[in-house]
């Protein structure tokens, strides 16, 4: 097959380009303290190939949430589509593509801190996020 045969963009990064998974990911490092009912959207500067979520808090029992999407999309994102840490050191990877995360404090003030490998595939390329699983 020649050069000009090949379907524009082909061999190049992409969300289905193993490649683009395979390197070592560009490191992304960030991080909040949050309000009680307070949710924070972290969006990538490119699609993750892996989040680490680390909890952090002190004193009482406090809780932070993980998901997709923000709660305000759908009734069941708080209810079924979000996991739950406690913000004692706790921590969580997700092997996981996409371009944004919600973190959520549960029940009172809460920190986190956030590791993401990026892919060189650019956030624009990366659908939402929606359906069974995420807002169903």
């Amino acid at each position: 097959m020649s050069h000009s045969q090949l379907s524009p963009g082909r061999g190049g990064v992409g969300l289905r380009n193993v490649g683009s998974y395979q390197i070592s990911g560009q490191p992304f490092v960030s991080g909040s303290t949050l309000l009680n009912g307070e949710e924070k959207c972290i969006s990538f500067p490119g699609v993750s190939k892996s989040i680490t979520v680390i909890a952090s808090g002190s004193g009482g029992d406090p809780l932070i949430g993980v998901s997709f999407t923000s709660l305000s999309a759908s009734a069941t994102v708080k209810t079924n589509h979000r996991i739950t840490m406690d913000s004692n050191g706790d921590s969580m990877t997700f092997d996981a593509k996409c371009k944004e995360i919600w973190v959520h404090a549960e029940n009172e003030t809460s920190g986190f801190q956030l590791y993401v490998s990026l892919t060189s595939v650019p956030p624009g390329r990366m659908y939402e996020l929606t359906g069974s699983g995420f807002t169903d």
